[in-house]
């Protein structure tokens, strides 16, 4: 099975991929609840939308996330970035229901340029 599509123009693009996180307070990190590439990415990226749910757009940090089973704790090596991620998002929140203008991109850690992640 290939990582890409054929786009409009006929030539390969890689399929959109995408996560979904949950964090219950007092639990020992966020879990996957949900992920896939193509349609199932999509519909994954539609449904959090049609929730106000914030949809944040990184590769990198996706592309570890997808390595992850679903149901699982993300990896301490990925806790400070979506840590980072997740208090940009509760201040966003904030700021939604104060009236404020919001930005567009939180200031959060790069992830790490290793592609794999271990446990």
């Amino acid at each position: 099975m290939s990582d890409t599509q054929k786009n409009n123009d006929g030539h390969n693009s890689p399929l959109q991929s995408a996560v979904a996180l949950a964090y219950q307070a007092g639990s020992s990190a966020p879990t996957v609840v949900a992920k896939g590439k193509g349609l199932v990415a999509q519909a994954i990226i539609d449904r959090a939308r049609e929730h106000g749910v914030y949809v944040h757009q990184s590769k990198e940090l996706v592309a570890l996330l997808m390595q992850v089973e679903l149901d699982k704790d993300i990896p301490p090596a990925l806790y400070r970035v979506v840590a980072e991620l997740l208090a940009w998002l509760y201040h966003i929140e904030k700021q939604q229901n104060a009236g404020e203008i919001i930005p567009f991109t939180p200031s959060i850690s790069p992830v790490s340029d290793n592609s794999k992640i271990t446990p």
